[in-house]
Order: C-alpha cells, then sequence, then structure tokens
C-alpha cells in the first residue's frame, strides 16, 4: 500500500533541495578567500570554490564545512549549499555523519539573516528534510541526528517537537521509541543529550522532558514498546530519590 504521507514528504524535500539549487546557483566563496594549505587543502582546491557549481569531491565537500579559518565563512557555505544538502540527506555520504556539526555551522554562519529568499529556502530545507525523517521507512533515517542538526541550526526545540507532536504515523512512533532509547541516559542524570553551542541548555532540557513526559507514553505503548523502555520514560519525569531509588532504575552509573 502507498503511504501517502511519506511520499508527499519525499516530493516536499526534493522540492526544497531544487529551490536550493536555483536560489544559491551562481553563490562563490569570496575572491580574496584563503585558507590554512597544511590544514584545508590546495590551492587548486580552493579555486574550485571560486568556480560556481563545480561538483566537489565527499572529502573537499567536508573539508569546506568543517575546517575553520575562512574570512567569510558565511559565502563558503552559500557556494556549497546545495551540495551538502543533498549529502545530509543520503545516509551514504560521509557528510550525513556530521549534522550537529552542520547545524551549528548554519548557525555561526548567520543563515537567518541572509537575504529574503536565500533563508526561507535554508528555512524550508531544513522543515521538509525534518518532515521527511519521521515517516520515511527508511532504516538509516534517524530522528535524534535530524532533530540535532534543525535545533542547532535554528537555536530553537519547541517547532520541531510541534511538528512530531502533530503528526499521526507509525514510522514517527518509531522514531519516538529510538529517540527515547538514546535519550534517557543523559535525561536521567538531567542532561541534554547532545551538546549545544546555544545558552539555554537546561532550558531545552527541561522542555525536551516535558514534552517527553506528556507526549510519549501514549503513543509508545500503542505502539507496543517494551516494558523497559517505558519505565525508563516514566522515570524521565521523575525527580531526585523518587527518580534513581524507583525499583526500575536501570543501574546507570555516572
Amino acid at each position: 500500500m502507498t503511504d501517502i504521507q511519506a511520499d508527499r514528504a519525499r516530493l516536499r524535500l526534493d522540492a526544497a533541495m531544487e529551490d536550493l539549487a536555483v536560489v544559491f546557483r551562481g553563490a562563490v566563496a569570496h575572491p580574496d578567500e584563503h585558507n590554512c594549505e597544511c590544514h584545508w587543502g590546495s590551492a587548486e582546491e580552493l579555486a574550485l570554490l571560486k568556480e560556481p557549481g563545480v561538483v566537489l569531491d565527499p572529502d573537499l565537500l567536508r573539508r569546506s564545512w568543517q575546517i575553520p579559518g575562512w574570512g567569510d565563512p558565511g559565502a563558503v557555505l552559500r557556494r556549497i549549499l546545495p551540495q551538502l544538502a543533498g549529502a545530509v540527506v543520503d545516509s551514504r555520504s560521509e557528510s550525513s555523519r556530521y549534522q550537529y556539526e552542520i547545524g551549528t555551522m548554519l548557525a555561526r554562519a548567520d543563515w537567518q539573516a541572509w537575504p529574503p529568499e536565500q533563508a526561507a529556502a535554508v528555512r524550508e530545507f531544513l522543515h521538509a528534510f525534518w518532515a521527511h525523517t519521521l515517516v520515511t521507512p527508511d532504516p538509516a533515517a534517524y530522528a535524534p541526528r535530524t532533530l540535532v542538526l534543525c535545533v542547532e541550526a535554528s537555536g530553537e526545540l519547541v517547532p520541531w517537537l510541534d511538528v512530531w507532536e502533530a503528526l499521526d504515523h507509525p514510522t514517527a512512533d518509531r522514531r519516538l521509541a529510538e529517540a527515547v532509547d538514546e535519550w534517557d541516559y543523559d535525561l536521567l542524570a538531567d542532561q541534554l543529550p547532545w551538546w549545544t553551542w546555544h545558552d539555554d541548555k537546561d532550558g531545552m532540557v527541561a522542555v525536551l522532558t516535558a514534552w517527553l513526559t506528556r507526549h510519549a507514553p501514549a503513543r509508545l505503548r500503542a505502539l507496543g514498546a517494551p516494558d523497559d523502555l517505558l519505565h525508563r520514560l516514566r522515570l524521565i519525569g521523575l525527580t531526585g530519590p523518587a527518580r534513581w531509588t524507583d525499583p526500575h532504575w536501570p543501574n546507570y552509573t555516572y
């Protein structure tokens, strides 16, 4: 049976990536841009960033967004963004493993202050990629990683959780179970399950904890999640001795 929601999400993502290609067509690094040859790459490689539309090999693509030292990092990011978005979406690519770092680079490049058409294209890509991750049957899709990309890039947590909460789809529920299974170790220590460069880490912990304990139990029970996972989710909602003296405390050590 065709999954209409997944098909629509894929079409939306494809359209968002095509829009990135159109909006950033012709983007190049600053003509005077330079970087350390020892740590970044050769003059010949640097010249490729000053030519529009040249496809970079995967290693050069990664170095272009990952290595610091650019005079105008925003221009470099705009140059590589259409190809980088494709690499992020492709679970087989090297860059797809670095979604947190890519989200951080987007934030540091202040993409939300770019010209409106450019900022809108980036925003739609993030939303389309998040929606697609939540419903695609691709086993390589991983909601915790995509959420971190979106949160770090945007500086916001609530809008992405709202999308998840509103989505009635069995794959979205399975992604929720995966997330609880990954996040509970940190949340049971009142820590955010990822490193963030944004200031309000404690606020994010509070938001994520409240959202999970309010929204996830019914969906995970309906999914048939194991009792062990449901107990760990319940414990996230407790505090102090009530949490770690509970008979279902998982005996984590910190």
